[in-house]
Formats: C-alpha cells, sequence, structure tokens
C-alpha cells in the first residue's frame, strides 16, 4: 500500500488517533470512493468513512464511544475526531453502519446521530440483530418494554440488499457467524467486514458467543473469497504486538493466500475444529456486557431513573 494522500495524527492523553485519507483506483466502470480511518487504540477499533467526492455524501463505519467500566464514565473523544473530519472536508453523512452488535466497543452511532443532525441520516444493521435484542433482553432483564425487533435502527439490510451512498452503489452481504447479525459492505472494490476477518496473520473472529456458528462463519467467509483477489479488505480490529502499527486494510487476496485460520483451501471441518479448540481458551471480552447493552440500542444509553442516573447491569453467575 501505498502513502495516503492526506495524514493526520493525534495523541490525546494516553489514546492515539490516526485519520488517513486516500483515493482509490477504481475498476473500469466503477466510481470514485474515498476512505478515511481512525483507530480507537483502547480497543483497538477502526472507524471508516466512506464517501462519494461528487456528492460528499458519506458513511461512517463502526464508530466508538469512549468507555471507562471502573468509574462508569462515557465520553465522545473518538467520535469527536470522526465528527471533525467529517465537518472539516464538508461530507454529508447519509449512513452510520454497523456491522454487528460489537461485545468489545460502545458504538457512537446515536451521539454522531444526534451531532450530526442531518435530514435523511440513517443508522443501519443486518436484519440479524433481532436475534441478538431477543436474547440480550433476556439476558440483561430488560422485559416486555424492550423492543426486540430492530426499531432502535432506521434500516435493516437483508442478505444481498442494496443501497446508495450518494453516487457509490453499496451492497449488504450477510456474513453470520461471529454473530448472527453480522453483515459486510461491498461499496465499491471495498468491502468492510467487521469481525468476520481480520488482517492474515490475526485470523478470524471468534464464534463462541450466543447465535454464533463456526460453520456458518466459514461459509460467509468463503462467501468474502468469492470477490476478486483485488477487493480491499477495510478491517474493524488489529491486535499486532506492541512495536507494530494496526493495520487497518488488506485484499481478499492476501486473506485466502496467507490468512492463519481460513486460506483458500481450508476445509470446513478443519476450521470449525480450529475454532472450537481455540474459542474454548478465549476470555470473555472486559466490555461484554456494557457493550451489549447500548448496542443493541443502536447506541442509545439505558433509560435513566427518576433522578436522572444510569445504570448498566451486570449478570452475575454464583460459582461459590
Amino acid at each position: 500500500m501505498g502513502l495516503p494522500s492526506y495524514w493526520r495524527a493525534a495523541k490525546r492523553g494516553t489514546i492515539s488517533e490516526e485519520i488517513a485519507l486516500r483515493r482509490s483506483r477504481p475498476a473500469q466502470g466503477e466510481k470514485h470512493d474515498r476512505t478515511a480511518r481512525t483507530i480507537h487504540a483502547a480497543t483497538n477499533t477502526w472507524t471508516h468513512v466512506v464517501a462519494d467526492p461528487q456528492s460528499n455524501a458519506a458513511a461512517i463505519i463502526d464508530p466508538v464511544l469512549d468507555f471507562d467500566p471502573a468509574s462508569g464514565r462515557v465520553w465522545a473523544e473518538q467520535a469527536g475526531i470522526v465528527l471533525a473530519f467529517v465537518r472539516e472536508r464538508g461530507l454529508r453523512v447519509d449512513w452510520i453502519l454497523e456491522t454487528h452488535a460489537h461485545a468489545d466497543h460502545l458504538t457512537s452511532a446515536d451521539w454522531l446521530k444526534r451531532q450530526l443532525a442531518a435530514a435523511g441520516l440513517r443508522t443501519g444493521i443486518g436484519i440479524g440483530i433481532t436475534a441478538v435484542q431477543r436474547h440480550f433482553r433476556d439476558v440483561f432483564a430488560l422485559g416486555s418494554d424492550f423492543a426486540a425487533d430492530g426499531s432502535q435502527f432506521d434500516r435493516l439490510f437483508a442478505d444481498d440488499e442494496r443501497f446508495a451512498i450518494g453516487g457509490l452503489e453499496a451492497r449488504a452481504i450477510a456474513t453470520p457467524g461471529h454473530t448472527s447479525d453480522g453483515i459486510s459492505y461491498l461499496i465499491g472494490d471495498a468491502v468492510f467486514g467487521g469481525d468476520t476477518l481480520f488482517a492474515p496473520n490475526g485470523g478470524t473472529g471468534r464464534c463462541d458467543f450466543p447465535g454464533a456458528d463456526a460453520a456458518t462463519q466459514y461459509r460467509s467467509i468463503k462467501r468474502l473469497y468469492d470477490l476478486p483477489d483485488s477487493t480491499r479488505v477495510f478491517l474493524c480490529h488489529d491486535y499486532p504486538a506492541a512495536d507494530v502499527q494496526p493495520l487497518a486494510q488488506t485484499t481478499i487476496g492476501a486473506e485466502k493466500a496467507g490468512n492463519t485460520q481460513l486460506r483458500a483451501e481450508t476445509s470446513e471441518a478443519d476450521y470449525v475444529a480450529f475454532r472450537h479448540k481455540r474459542d474454548a481458551t478465549l476470555a470473555a471480552p472486559r466490555l461484554l456486557y456494557p457493550s451489549l447493552q447500548v448496542n443493541i440500542r443502536a447506541g442509545r444509553l439505558p433509560p435513566a431513573d427518576a433522578a436522572g442516573r444510569i445504570f448498566l447491569s451486570l449478570p452475575v453467575r454464583d460459582e461459590s
């Protein structure tokens, strides 16, 4: 990958953020797009911005809200960087897209939507979110007052559904497996796959969450592998060694040739056996319960009580 045409880095406190802007070389007949990305160092999460340079219409993919579980503090430093970026570039944000209900960070979709306050701005996620909502409504004892119908989001994407970002055509590709609501967004020659694929040396997303299934994820990844080898893959996470910069982008060809867990020739049986063995060793994500309580609400915090206090629940399993 060449150096981006625009680069800005900022450090605030212990969090380092990077934003890069590049112009792609589209295949014949495709429109140009501009992509930008920022990493949330505390959760190793990439947020991406895709824009149509002709209309300045844009989509924000997988934005992050800062959260400190020890103090209960929620703030929007990371989301503010994204907000400042789209305003500085004069972008009109039409979409805030989630690749799934994340279990490792809180989404800032609601905060960004309120700050932008733009007519026509919509949040979107895969239609499988309803199954996730039904499960965690019971886990958190939210009761019948919590709607598990996806209505917290403006658009629920079905598999192969098309939509537009200005003059750019986008396609939703259902990629369940890591979670039941996994969805990837194919925009021009770029795919945004959430936690389905990591960088080649990072493998693939875990498959031990409620509704997850390793065989389903294998088939989802194979669908992505059917895309042209030159397709750019924009990552949601990267977990490099301490002295290595996180990777934001790879290609389908690189994944097929070198993914440490699922290459082009890997059989479904081998992949499923690997994932079962690997997932049995993994600890629960640090922000699992806080994240899901917010993310199934499309980024809204739980309702405040009469005194204006907001609480997040922590289910406890007594094994004493």
